[in-house]
């Protein structure tokens, strides 16, 4: 059974109303996302909120975070409450299409750690399927509507297996979203394949960047330097 909690340097997670729980993905995501002085962030499918709390934690942006599970939200808003950062993030429960016709809002940086499985098998239980696949929002939908909300300097960060995260790239390519940074995300030093990629979408980058980090090394629990560095601000072990 998973930990009804999760404990950050800073905040902690409660997670039992929660489908999906804290995972690597996510605080890869809300680790690698620079907000470099971003005053509006959006954090699309916020679940807990651990994102947009990590993000709050590194700035001094307003932080909406948006889900459409009533569930997630009610806990999302427990999470802010009990955090140091309560008067700066809001939590919407709103499904992003609605929200992205009805908002005249623009965000300086969109992330998501989005539903992401698009042709398995179905998990068990309505609001786990909810949370781990793309049904709701498909991911031309979610890139409609992330440039409906991006300034027109925005940036906009997501994190994906790689055959999605490949798809992804196509379809925001042929809406004029240009990739300007990649993260390649390794689990093992042992093992070659990648297991995620982490983008950076702008509509018009002055350049692009892309580098690897490793999770572990040859054994479970043994972190690399890269990885400890990547996570050192949140992390009660590093």
């Amino acid at each position: 059974m998973s930990n009804p909690h999760f404990a950050f340097k800073q905040f902690t997670i409660q997670q039992d109303k929660c489908a999906m729980k804290v995972g690597t993905d996510a605080v890869l995501l809300g680790a690698w996302v620079k907000p470099n002085g971003a005053k509006r962030i959006l954090d699309i499918g916020t679940g807990t909120g651990v994102i947009a709390l990590m993000i709050a934690q590194r700035c001094e942006a307003l932080i909406d975070g948006i889900d459409i599970d009533d569930s997630a939200c009610l806990q999302a808003e427990e999470n802010v409450l009990s955090s140091p950062w309560k008067e700066r993030v809001r939590i919407l429960n709103h499904s992003l299409q609605d929200y992205s016709h009805e908002t005249t809002t623009r965000y300086e940086l969109i992330v998501s750690n989005p539903p992401y499985f698009v042709d398995s098998s179905k998990a068990l239980g309505l609001e786990r399927t909810t949370a781990r696949h793309a049904d709701l929002l498909p991911y031309d939908e979610l890139l409609e509507s992330v440039i409906r909300l991006l300034d027109k300097k925005g940036k906009f960060c997501v994190i994906l297996p790689v055959k999605e995260a490949s798809i992804l790239r196509e379809l925001a390519k042929d809406r004029g979203l240009q990739l300007s940074k990649l993260m390649r995300v390794r689990t093992r030093t042992d093992k070659e394949s990648e297991k995620r990629h982490l983008m950076q979408f702008e509509h018009s980058p002055s350049s692009f960047s892309e580098e690897t980090i490793v999770i572990e090394k040859d054994e479970r629990h043994d972190y690399t330097e890269e990885y400890k560095e990547l996570t050192r601000e949140y992390y009660l072990a590093f």
